[in-house]
C-alpha cells in the first residue's frame, strides 16, 4: 500500500491477514468462523486484539446502550466483520457508530462474502474528543 496515513502499517497487516483468511476459507462460513480465524492470524503478526469488546453509548452522561465490536486491534482500529452476499449502507453506519462512541478514529469493514470487500472508515472531530474526555 503506497499511501501513508494514520496506522497505515497496522492497517496493511490487517488487510493482508483478512485476505489470507479469505483465500484459505473462502465463502460460506458463519461470521464467527472468520472472526476466530482472523483473530488467530492477527495475533500471529504480533497485534493486540480484543474480541467482542463492549462499546458503551452515552447520552447526557448516562449509558443508553452498548455495542460489541467484533475485533479491536491495538486499541487503534475497530474491525467489523460480515459474512453476507454484499455490504450495505447499514453495515457502514454500524461501524461509523462504533467510531462515534469511542476515541478510536479508524474502522475497517471486512466482508467474507462471495467477493471479498474492504471499506475503511474514519471518524474524528473536536466535539467527539471533548465528549469522550468527560467520561
Amino acid at each position: 500500500m503506497g499511501t501513508q496515513y494514520i496506522n497505515s502499517k497496522t492497517t496493511e497487516i490487517i488487510i493482508k491477514s483478512y485476505y489470507a483468511v479469505y483465500n484459505a476459507l473462502g465463502y460460506g462460513f458463519l461470521e464467527k468462523v472468520y472472526k476466530n480465524a482472523l483473530y488467530y492470524e492477527l495475533k500471529s503478526h504480533g497485534l493486540g486484539c480484543k474480541v467482542e469488546h463492549p462499546i458503551k453509548v452515552y447520552y447526557d452522561g448516562c449509558i443508553v446502550g452498548e455495542y460489541f465490536a467484533d475485533i479491536i486491534v491495538d486499541d487503534t482500529i475497530i474491525l467489523e466483520l460480515k459474512a453476507c452476499e454484499s455490504l450495505r449502507e447499514e453495515h457502514e453506519l454500524q461501524l461509523v457508530n462504533y467510531l462515534k462512541a469511542t476515541d478510536i478514529e479508524i474502522g475497517l469493514l471486512l466482508n467474507f462474502g462471495k467477493k471479498p470487500e474492504v471499506k475503511r472508515k474514519i471518524f474524528t472531530n473536536d466535539r467527539k474528543n471533548s465528549i469522550i474526555n468527560k467520561q
